[in-house]
């Protein structure tokens, strides 16, 4: 049974009823099929699954990057099906932030500049008090005028995380962000992932294969087939994986011939 959720919680983002299918007919893929979720507000949330779970798929909707084939999505109280491109366009670079597996830092700007970029961008000044308080928690300062070839990996990955962070969006959404990392570096960035949860108030969705990247997390949401099948709170390398376990155990329990064995 999935662990007890909170009662009273803000909702920073949810999917109601989400399927998403690829092809038609007998090329016909279903990505997901009916998820419904809510993302807490100043939570650390994991999104974890097989691969061909829907995990990607799912967080690419929630992150107003692709569209639905059927069911709602909400980034806070906007259904995002309401929105016409501009308007998506202006939620993308205001209410959400963005940490990739590649970085995609801009190799010619410092790491201020790409802090800055998309405010830049946007014709937005940073709060001043904010992009001091983001620096500080990414431990980069010294770093601010090197460009991404000067930096580390988990460097550049922690620069990508404050870019993310200095607008303030709503929901931070990152897509497996430790994955080109050795384990020190992406130890760092998930230290400053969950302490920008803990202490700053930020709201982060992370799509992960890594249990001791999710361990880092509050709360880990398990995908099958395009579906929820479990979540957990507070947890552990070793319960995550005695739980992807057991739903890998189910799904081939599922697809077992009638009366073999699986």
């Amino acid at each position: 049974m999935p662990d007890a959720v909170p009662t009273s919680r803000t909702v920073a983002a949810r999917a109601v009823d989400l399927h998403k299918t690829y092809g038609k007919q007998e090329a016909e893929v279903r990505a997901l099929d009916g998820v419904s979720i809510d993302v807490y507000a100043g939570e650390f949330t994991a999104v974890m699954g097989p691969s061909g779970s829907g995990k990607s798929t799912l967080m690419h909707l929630l992150a107003a990057l692709d569209t639905a084939t059927s069911g709602t999505v909400f980034i806070g109280d906007t259904e995002l099906s309401t929105l016409n491109d501009k308007q998506l366009t202006k939620l993308r670079r205001d209410d959400v932030g963005f940490v990739f597996q590649a970085f995609n830092l801009v190799p010619t700007l410092t790491a201020k500049e790409n802090i800055l970029l998309p405010l830049s961008i946007a014709g937005r000044k940073p709060d001043e008090a904010w992009y001091d308080e983001v620096i500080d928690t990414v431990g980069l300062r010294d770093r601010l005028d090197h460009r991404p070839n000067e930096m580390s990996g988990g460097q550049q990955q922690r620069v990508a995380c404050a870019r993310a962070l200095v607008g303030r969006p709503t929901i931070v959404f990152a897509d497996e962000p430790t994955g080109n990392l050795d384990s020190t570096s992406g130890a760092e960035v998930l230290k400053f992932l969950q302490h920008s949860v803990r202490e700053l108030g930020q709201t982060i969705v992370m799509v992960t294969h890594d249990p001791v990247a999710a361990s880092y997390t509050d709360r880990v949401v398990f995908l099958a087939d395009g579906k929820v099948v479990d979540e957990m709170r507070d947890p552990r390398p070793d319960t995550i994986l005695e739980r992807m376990a057991r739903i890998q155990v189910r799904a081939l329990e599922t697809v077992a011939p009638e009366g073999g064995a699986a």
